[in-house]
């Protein structure tokens, strides 16, 4: 997963983020100790982490959305003719400082948070959203815009400046330039209420993972866990100034207690904790923000001339409707509904002959049984492997590989400020030794941390003045920690998590555009995820996992059997995990390709999913509730984008197989017209640069055993 804080600085209106208006609040005055409001004295300007403090933002906003404006209103009101120069790179270069700010405030707030800095934030996004609406609604710049949008043809612009500039027109457009004076209003209501909710939605996710824990005193309970499950557990007690053992719903602590605990009504207790999350009626309760949002999304899509919010988003996408789209995910369905039921049907035959008494399987029981299994049809578990991969030894892994492939090198620089002790920030050069990127990885759960994983940037890749703006990105992500007694251990699912993030940081690293709002991670969201998932096929390749994957204790390196059946169990249960990831997809076009209301949450869910739902139904659960990445990110209508982009991955992988996975042609190939290129032409036609055809399913549901 990732997130992106585009500039065209203003693209927050368009992701639910919704701008103050200069007579509402005026700045701030400027004091020499705020950081944001002088040159950054680091190593490659990167942003003073050490002296940004929470009560620094709300200043330094203030100062930008003032500096922001001046930019915008000497475009807005130039004498002069409009021209691809002063008009159009001048926007994509405006906001510099709002940039710097904003994405410091928002990636804070999901990786560092603190009740002060959600307050802060709480309160820059409606002045953020009142902002982007002020210029997306300018109806003077927007003159100007479309009078070269209709000019387009006999501009001669190259291929990228062309793509921007039909970008920027879209991008105005597309949120309100052409609506009469009451529709702009009411669209500026529906952008600032949106934001808001969004907000509030990811907080009482992370408010009601924080608030559950299971706290253990008898050892009895903690029958079947591995001895890394236990320490940790142990040093969470204790850093609670607890006894015995405490199990939250953060991932390293939650997936490992429902993989092997043997307390089948401790792993009820604890399903249900994670799976009621913000479903419980109380304060955090999301029910109705759901409804909600839904309704002013499809109410902003009406407004602006579309049928649906997903026929507004899908436009800007390579699936283009939501038909193609339901029509995508049938299509995987029916291939893997059959091979789903097959497995489950071998999983219940298989618990029952280990003691399991009822009919069918719970949820509770899934992961508990799915093990134990695996670990019987190919000689290997997760506890197996764990010592295999310690943490530093996969980071070096993706470093050598990404050396391997495109001539990267990375050094750490503590002389680079980080937002927190754990976070380690990295120099990145070419194979002639010059500078590419600043990279950041941010690797454990923290209370102030929301859960999951995901890939961000603080400075896009850009050139200004003639100068190539080297980009600062960063990934954070949840891993099993240190304990007392051992290091950090990944489980295999970890691994893969960690290369899928670099993939997202080597697209935003290796970006050679000339804009801002083409360059990076500017693609389409169903493109975005092939640079990510790509990078996970090397983590089943023997080539690869004899560069790093060695014992911790031993160093020596990880058997071939082990890599052997790592391969062969690949597809394990792949079925019911396909099945699972397409109830998501259809869960959000559901929420988003028509024009209702949601009157029970909880009901539209079930009847929404419900041909993808393979065990009983559990009452006071539901995935709606925190389902962040569609109603706290920026996935809305866009979750298939997962398993569109894994038929794009399978298929270039392929080409890297047939040729060899390290094929300095096929990698130079993949950098230059995939990674390199951001979203400065359309995906489709990178990828056929690349490849030479368009992308078959046939490669991906080979790869998952689903053909």
């Amino acid at each position: 997963m990732k997130t992106r804080f585009k500039p065209v600085r203003l693209l927050l209106a368009a992701a639910g983020l919704s701008l103050l208006t200069a007579q509402q609040q005026a700045p701030k005055p400027m004091t020499n100790e705020n950081p944001f409001f002088s040159p950054f004295n680091t190593p490659h300007e990167t942003l003073p982490f050490d002296k940004i403090k929470t009560e620094h933002l709300m200043p330094a906003l203030q100062e930008a959305l003032a500096r922001g404006r001046k930019e915008i209103d000497a475009i807005a009101n130039n004498s002069k003719a409009p021209t691809f120069e002063n008009t159009i790179v001048a926007l994509d270069q405006a906001g510099e400082m709002l940039s710097k700010v904003q994405s410091t405030m928002f990636n804070l707030n999901s990786a560092e948070t603190s009740p002060e800095l959600q307050k802060v934030v709480k309160e820059a996004s409606p002045l953020l959203s009142e902002y982007s609406n002020d210029i997306l609604l300018n109806a003077k710049l927007f003159a100007r815009i479309k009078k070269l949008y209709e000019q387009r043809k006999t501009l001669k612009l190259d291929t990228e400046s062309m793509t921007l500039l039909e970008k920027t027109y879209q991008q105005f457009a597309r949120n309100g330039a052409n609506l009469n004076e009451a529709d702009k209003a009411k669209l500026r209501e529906i952008s600032k209420r949106l934001s808001e909710l969004s907000l509030t939605f990811g907080e009482n996710v992370l408010k009601e993972t924080n608030e559950f824990i299971l706290h253990l005193t008898d050892e009895k309970d903690l029958a079947g866990l591995p001895d890394f499950v236990k320490d940790a557990a142990r040093l969470a007690a204790k850093q609670k100034n607890m006894e015995g053992w405490v199990f939250t719903l953060q991932q390293p602590s939650y997936a490992p207690f429902m993989t092997y605990s043997e307390n089948r009504d401790l792993r009820k207790k604890m399903f249900i904790a994670f799976s009621s999350k913000a479903f419980k009626g109380n304060a955090n309760d999301n029910q109705a923000i759901i409804k909600e949002i839904v309704k002013l999304r499809h109410e902003r899509a009406k407004l602006l001339g579309y049928a649906s919010h997903a026929h507004f988003v899908l436009e800007e996408r390579m699936a283009g409707t939501p038909e193609k789209v339901n029509a995508f995910l049938e299509e995987i369905f029916s291939y893997a509904k059959p091979v789903a039921d097959k497995q489950m049907s071998e999983l219940l035959a298989y618990a029952k002959k280990n003691g399991f008494t009822e009919d069918r399987l719970q949820r509770w029981d899934y992961a508990f049984y799915a093990e134990k299994l695996k670990k019987e049809k190919y000689g290997i578990d997760n506890e197996a492997l764990k010592p295999y991969f310690k943490l530093e030894n996969v980071v070096e892994g993706t470093f050598t590989i990404a050396n391997k492939l495109f001539g990267l090198t990375f050094k750490e620089n503590k002389q680079i400020p980080v937002y927190h002790p754990e976070v380690k920030a990295y120099e990145v050069f070419d194979d002639k030794g010059k500078f590419v990127a600043v990279y950041y990885a941010d690797f454990f759960p923290r209370e102030g941390k929301r859960g999951g994983a995901w890939m961000t940037s603080y400075l896009d890749q850009h050139v200004k003045n003639g100068k190539d703006i080297r980009p600062h990105v960063s990934i954070v992500c949840n891993f099993t920690k240190p304990t007392e007694t051992q290091p950090s251990l990944l489980t295999f699912d970890e691994v893969t998590t960690l290369f899928h993030e670099f993939g997202h940081a080597l697209h935003g690293m290796l970006s050679q555009c000339k804009y801002s709002g083409t360059s990076g991670t500017s693609v389409y969201w169903d493109f975005v995820e092939l640079p990510s998932q790509i990078m996970e096929n090397w983590c089943y390749e023997k080539e690869a996992l004899d560069m790093f994957a060695r014992h911790y204790q031993t160093n020596e390196p990880i058997p071939q059997e082990y890599i052997q059946k790592i391969v062969e169990s690949a597809n394990f249960m792949e079925g019911y995990a396909t099945l699972r990831q397409l109830s998501f997809g259809m869960l959000d076009m559901a929420y988003h390709g028509q024009a209702q209301d949601v009157a029970d949450v909880n009901t539209f869910e079930k009847n929404a999913i419900a041909k993808t739902n393979l065990f009983p139904d559990v009452e006071g659960v539901n995935a709606s509730t925190s389902f962040s990445h569609i109603f706290a990110g920026g996935y809305s209508a866009g979750y298939y984008s997962y398993k569109w982009a894994a038929v794009l991955d399978a298929d270039a992988f392929d080409f890297f197989k047939q040729k060899g996975i390290f094929n300095k042609e096929v990698a130079e190939s993949f950098r230059a017209n995939i990674l390199s290129k951001g979203g400065s032409e359309h995906p489709m036609t990178l990828y056929k640069r690349f490849r030479g055809a368009e992308p078959s399913p046939k490669a991906l549901l080979k790869r998952s055993g689903l053909l």
